[in-house]
C-alpha cells in the first residue's frame, strides 16, 4: 500500500465501485475487503466497510461511511490517455450506468466522482511551444466536452475542422 491514498466515500457501494475501477485499467486489483466487525453507523455487522484497491498502480480506499457525502471538483482523478481510443473506451465506461459529462474532459462516474480523461497529447497542443497554436487550442478545448486529439491538433496548427 501506498504512503499515500486517496480515501474514496460511499454510501454502501464501496465494494462495487472498487470493483467496477480495476476492471477499467491495467495493474489494478482489490486488495483487501475489510468487513464491519459490529453494527455501526457504516453498516451492520458482516458489512463491507473498507475496501483497499489498486487502480493503475496507486492504492486507493473505498469507505462505507454510512451517509451518502458529495465530491467536490476541488479533488479529481485525472486518468493520462495513450490515445483517442483509450479516451473513449473509459470515457464511455465511466459514463456508463449513470454518469454525467461536463466540459473539458471531465465527468461524474455513476458514483458521482469526478474524473479527468486527458489525452497525453494534450500537452502537445495546449502546452505547446507556439503561444498562437496553444492559445486555439486551448480555445478549443474550452468548448469540448469530451476531449478531441484531432480537433485539438488541428486548432494547434490553425487548421479548419474537417
Amino acid at each position: 500500500m501506498s504512503k499515500v491514498s486517496p480515501c474514496l466515500w460511499y454510501d454502501g457501494d464501496a465494494e462495487e465501485a472498487a470493483n467496477f475501477y480495476v476492471s477499467l485499467l491495467p495493474n489494478s486489483r482489490i486488495e483487501k475487503v475489510q468487513k464491519n466487525v459490529v453494527d455501526c453507523p457504516a453498516g451492520k455487522a458482516g458489512s463491507v466497510l473498507v475496501v483497499y484497491f489498486t487502480l493503475a498502480g496507486q492504492s486507493f480506499i473505498a469507505l462505507n461511511g454510512g451517509t451518502k457525502m458529495d465530491y467536490s471538483y476541488a479533488a479529481s482523478f485525472s486518468i493520462d490517455c495513450a490515445d483517442q481510443a483509450e479516451v473513449d473506451r473509459l470515457w464511455d465506461a465511466l459514463l456508463a450506468g449513470g454518469g454525467k459529462e461536463e466540459q473539458c474532459g471531465w465527468l461524474r462516474d455513476r458514483f458521482g466522482v469526478p474524473w479527468q480523461i486527458v489525452p497525453s497529447a494534450i500537452h502537445d497542443y495546449v502546452g505547446g511551444p507556439d503561444p498562437a497554436g496553444a492559445g486555439r487550442a486551448m480555445q478549443a478545448m474550452l468548448g469540448m466536452v469530451k476531449l478531441d486529439i484531432e480537433a485539438l491538433r488541428r486548432a494547434y496548427e490553425g487548421k479548419a475542422a474537417a
